[in-house]
């Protein structure tokens, strides 16, 4: 039983891995999750300790020392005399703790949603999906800057406020699914033995609409990220004092015509290759859920 249930699992890695460019993207974007759960250990400084900056080390250019001769700043440092590896490696725990938490909860919030108004149908089906429609008409960072401007700044808000602005996409998705399995037999079957329709919509209809609500789950994890670096690059993410990757790019925006280009360079650079793994990763699942993309 153990071999059979998991040869699935083994047949979707398998299969996985014939794509050479994505096998690498899933390399660099689990090198990327380990930086940033392992920030704390493996960072030479604690961006976050005021205790430990020296303004004199301020804009020190790449190998260069502090001026006590403790560190050796590898990627240099910004005009707060953080050491910009150390910063870039929390600012990653930040950029992707904030993606991953913010698409979960919209997935569930955003499942939820659909699956309740397929299951349903009549009038809630139709103010359920007006209110998607409605919140599909403004731009996500439209959205985001307004509740932001509410709420103000900080993480809590950051992620409320990317949940706003994706939950819709779930609620769709999830919407569309149920209704393509509310006609089956097993669900016309469940109807005429007496399951509660709660039952129906967590027992039948949830686990077979998952797949697509797994590869849009996928596809926001990168539109979270980079939202959530614009809103940060903007001021108006995460505090001043936890930067993100968004906010250390725009830090360094000023010193970038001074010749002090590490400042915001290897941020760009970083948030570039997170958001290009966790895209071609998405794309990989998207084809390999999809029935439609099997090879």
């Amino acid at each position: 039983m153990r071999l059979q249930r998991g040869r699935p699992r083994m047949n979707f890695l398998r299969r996985y891995a014939r794509s050479r460019l994505a096998l690498l993207a899933a390399v660099v974007l689990a090198l990327l999750l380990l930086g940033a759960v392992f920030a704390p250990w493996i960072a030479p400084q604690n961006p976050y300790a005021l205790d430990q900056l020296d303004i004199l080390d301020a804009r020190l250019p790449p190998g260069e020392a502090a001026s006590d001769g403790h560190l050796v700043y590898r990627l240099g440092s910004d005009e707060q005399g953080r050491d910009m590896l150390s910063a870039m490696l929390y600012g990653l725990r930040i950029s992707l703790g904030v993606g991953f938490v913010a698409t979960a909860i919209a997935l569930l919030v955003g499942g939820a949603i659909g699956i309740v108004a397929g299951q349903a149908g009549g009038r809630v089906e139709a103010l359920l999906m007006r209110l998607a429609d409605i919140q599909l008409s403004f731009p996500a960072i439209l959205v985001a800057l307004v509740l932001i401007a509410v709420l103000r700044p900080g993480v809590q808000n950051v992620v409320i406020a990317l949940v706003a602005s994706q939950w819709a996409y779930h609620a769709r998705t999830a919407r569309s699914a149920a209704l393509v399995e509310r006609g089956k037999d097993y669900v016309t079957a469940a109807r005429a033995f007496g399951v509660a329709p709660w039952r129906i919509a967590l027992r039948h209809l949830l686990p077979n609409c998952l797949p697509p609500l797994v590869v849009v789950a996928a596809l926001q994890v990168a539109n979270a990220i980079a939202l959530e670096a614009t809103l940060s690059f903007l001021g108006l993410g995460v505090p001043v004092t936890e930067p993100s990757l968004g906010m250390l790019i725009a830090n360094g925006q000023q010193y970038l015509l001074s010749g002090k280009y590490w400042i915001s360079l290897y941020p760009g650079l970083l948030l570039l290759v997170t958001i290009v793994a966790v895209n071609l990763v998405a794309d990989r699942v998207r084809e390999l859920l999809d029935p439609r993309g099997r090879r």
